[in-house]
């Protein structure tokens, strides 16, 4: 049976590894608290979407779903809440958005079976949500290892309640999907097919929001690949060529890129030069996460 968990960033950087560089700059951890709460809020409208396609029925699938929304929402607001209190942003993060790669990569011709659908909303729900536990288990291990600050505190305790919910959601769709495995073979297929698929589009969408450096887009494009071969073999050309265009030329990536030369080049021109480009050009993600803290 397929195991649908989240792997490394390109193989090498940890939840942990990544998070334990980001409390260390306070700019860093305000943006991803805010790129916490976007996603939260986000799902909410997600998963109303998918109440909406499927119209009442099942109906105990849709009052589960139900409660999931009221569950993100309540997650939004306890985020919310918490940067407002730190006096930080709440609009739309900058930058290459998880869950906007996310639902663009997930973009192929949808199945008119309402089943089809139900097993394909699963699987992406369960591994995002996966992910999800991932960072919010490791922020807090990080946060417990940094200095403990009344912000620190705070931040903390807030993401203390939201991870048992979101390892109940974690557990419901694994229960869920195991449930409709066992109907036939060929749910079971069904399933297994749907996991491989959402696996290959959660990483794609998780790295694309996190790797600026050199040679992006040539990774992006080897993650594109690898989602194309989860798809059967005649949905495969018109899924990549809908794809190849954001994925070779984001608008997004070139922005992010300026943004971040820009602050470094304004910090320090002596570093920007010497330690900034060569990181840039750095295929060793661990050095780059550690002297990226000092920029």
């Amino acid at each position: 049976m397929t195991v649908a968990y989240p792997h490394k960033f390109r193989g090498q950087l940890s939840a942990e590894d990544i998070l334990d560089n980001v409390v260390r700059q306070r700019e860093a951890h305000m943006t991803t608290l805010n790129r916490y709460r976007f996603s939260e809020q986000r799902s909410c409208k997600d998963l109303t979407g998918l109440i909406e396609i499927l119209n009442g029925k099942p109906r105990d699938l849709i009052q589960e779903l139900s409660h999931h929304v009221s569950d993100e929402a309540r997650h939004a607001m306890w985020l919310t809440d918490l940067l407002y209190e730190l006096g930080e942003e709440i609009g739309t993060p900058d930058g290459n958005l998880y869950i906007d790669e996310f639902t663009r990569l997930s973009k192929y011709e949808p199945s008119a079976n309402p089943e089809d659908i139900v097993i394909d909303a699963l699987a992406g729900i369960n591994v995002a949500e996966k992910r999800g536990c991932e960072y919010f288990a490791a922020h807090i291990r990080s946060l417990k290892k940094a200095e403990q600050t009344d912000e620190n505190i705070k931040i903390r305790e807030t993401i203390e309640k939201i991870l048992p919910e979101e390892a109940a959601h974690v557990r419901w769709g694994n229960r869920k999907l195991a449930e409709i495995s066992k109907k036939s073979e060929a749910h079971r297929t069904k399933v297994e097919t749907a996991k491989r698929k959402y696996v290959a589009i959660e990483q794609a969408a998780f790295e694309s929001g996190m790797d600026v450096l050199a040679g992006a887009e040539v990774r992006r494009l080897e993650n594109l690949l690898k989602i194309s071969e989860t798809l059967p073999l005649w949905e495969r050309p018109q899924y990549l060529l809908n794809q190849l265009p954001e994925t070779l030329f984001s608008t997004e990536l070139q922005k992010t890129r300026i943004d971040i030369f820009k602050k470094a080049w304004e910090k320090d021109p002596s570093s920007f030069v010497e330690k900034f480009i060569p990181m840039f050009f750095n295929g060793n993600l661990k050095e780059t996460a550690n002297k990226a803290v000092n920029h």
